[in-house]
């Protein structure tokens, strides 16, 4: 009895025992895979990002976020460059360390205003502008010759003083004008049929394009008609103006332009300076020198925010035309490379909007408006790299000065009216509802009691 109790024990403990006991063996198959889930492999994910990226950028808000976010990042760097780069100016003229900072602030808040109004402004109330502003550009353009009236500043006469510390250049709001005028005269030609014959594209345009280039030239400005006549062939451009027209203009402009610097001994040196190496006789080299100096000296990361040296007495005019070099020494490639990114997406997107809309209007004017911007940013930078004549024209919305902010400022703004215009865009900005703000000031409403509302 006992040897059979013992032999039921080990059967239990060594035996297969029940069904429900029984390990169960897998699934007949293959091995498992080391793909990733979804059937993809690196190279397909990859794919998959690019092709969400796309989608994105494809997006109808795309240039609308473009234009928007990059002029505010440009606008309130170049604050934040100009506040580094000119206290030491201010301090050599007696002024406070914040003189030029301040000013600067000023013009950027009625530059902000008027962002807002051009962005709120509908295209028949931008045309209706046109011919308004185109005027009082010429009649203020042409007081700056008027004797007692005008100011002559750094050998340039195209100033008018509006009393104290504040000046005015007229011939930044010609751009404005030019873009405006010509972009609704076009159009006009567009709406009657007659923008095919090339006696018609002529006549109104290029005849006060050179009105404003000749009121500009009296002044010795040879910087701004340079960006004067960039914008002009870029209206003729988009007007789809014939090859031979562009090369006889090009032709009758490069000859204008090598009559001008031979004549004047102040632009043959600064032709002289492209590539300098040294200072040059009389230093006329110096500033050219210097601001590569500044450029090579920031390394990767820059010296720091206002660590700068050359602004120290050594690079002239280092808040205005060479503000890019002192970005460069204080903030280093990788500051610079971020300016040249913002202005590449500011271009991009306002190609980008004359390519897509269906308003002859806004094709000129936006194409107009980004011709302008572009053709200042290459001059400027291109100058500081030592790669072009220095022509004493300012880096748009970064560099010190007013004169030149507010215009450009108005025509972001409108970049931002014709981002937001088109039919895709509306239906997405009206699709997302009430603004941000609108909607975080209902919640904020919504959580107190209703007798504190």
């Amino acid at each position: 009895m006992h040897h059979r109790r013992g032999h039921e024990r080990a059967a239990t403990d060594s035996g297969p025992g029940t069904e429900a006991d029984r390990p169960r063996p897998g699934p007949a198959g293959p091995a498992p895979s080391l793909r990733p889930a979804g059937g993809r492999g690196p190279l397909g994910g990859a794919r998959a990002a690019l092709e969400r990226l796309r989608r994105a950028w494809d997006r109808p808000l795309t240039a609308y976020y473009l234009i928007l976010g990059g002029g505010l990042l440009l606008t309130v760097l170049g604050l934040v460059m100009v506040f580094s780069s000119s206290q030491i100016t201010a301090l050599a003229q007696g002024l406070p360390s914040t003189y030029y900072f301040r000013k600067q602030l000023l013009a950027v808040a009625i530059g902000g205003a008027l962002m807002l109004v051009a962005s709120r402004l509908s295209v028949r109330r931008l045309r209706a502008l046109a011919r308004p502003l185109l005027v009082a550009s010429v009649v203020l353009m042409a007081l700056v010759q008027v004797p007692g009236v005008g100011m002559e500043i750094k050998g340039n006469r195209n100033w008018l003083s509006l009393g104290g510390p504040f000046q005015l250049q007229p011939s930044e709001f010609g751009k404005l004008a030019l873009v405006l005028w010509g972009a609704d005269v076009l159009a006009r030609m567009v709406e009657r049929g007659t923008l095919d014959r090339w006696k018609h594209l002529l006549v109104p345009l290029v005849p006060v394009a050179l009105l404003l280039l000749g009121l500009i030239m009296l002044g010795g400005d040879m910087g701004t008609a340079m960006i004067l006549v960039a914008v002009l062939f870029g209206l003729l451009w988009l007007a789809g103006a014939p090859t031979r027209l562009f090369a006889g203009t090009l032709a009758v402009a490069g000859l204008m332009t090598a009559l001008l610097i031979a004549t004047s001994p102040n632009r043959m040196s600064r032709l002289e300076c492209l590539g300098a190496t040294d200072p040059g006789r009389n230093d006329q080299c110096w500033q050219a020198l210097h601001g590569i100096y500044a450029l090579a000296s920031g390394g990767w990361f820059g010296s720091g925010l206002g660590a700068s040296v050359e602004k120290w007495g050594e690079l002239p005019e280092a808040h205005t035309d060479f503000i890019f070099a002192i970005t460069g020494e204080e903030l280093g490639l990788a500051g610079t490379l971020s300016v040249l990114a913002l202005f590449a997406a500011l271009g991009y997107a306002g190609i980008r909007v004359a390519g897509r809309t269906e308003d002859p209007f806004v094709r000129f004017a936006a194409g107009g408006v980004t011709t302008w911007i572009t053709a200042q940013f290459v001059i400027n930078i291109g100058a500081v790299l030592g790669l072009l004549p220095i022509a004493g024209v300012p880096l748009p919305l970064f560099s010190y000065g007013g004169s030149a902010l507010l215009p450009t400022m108005f025509a972001v703004g409108m970049l931002i009216s014709f981002a937001r215009s088109g039919p895709g865009a509306r239906a997405a900005l009206a699709a997302r509802g009430p603004g941000v703000m609108t909607r975080t000031m209902r919640r904020i409403a919504g959580r107190r009691p209703s007798g504190k509302r």
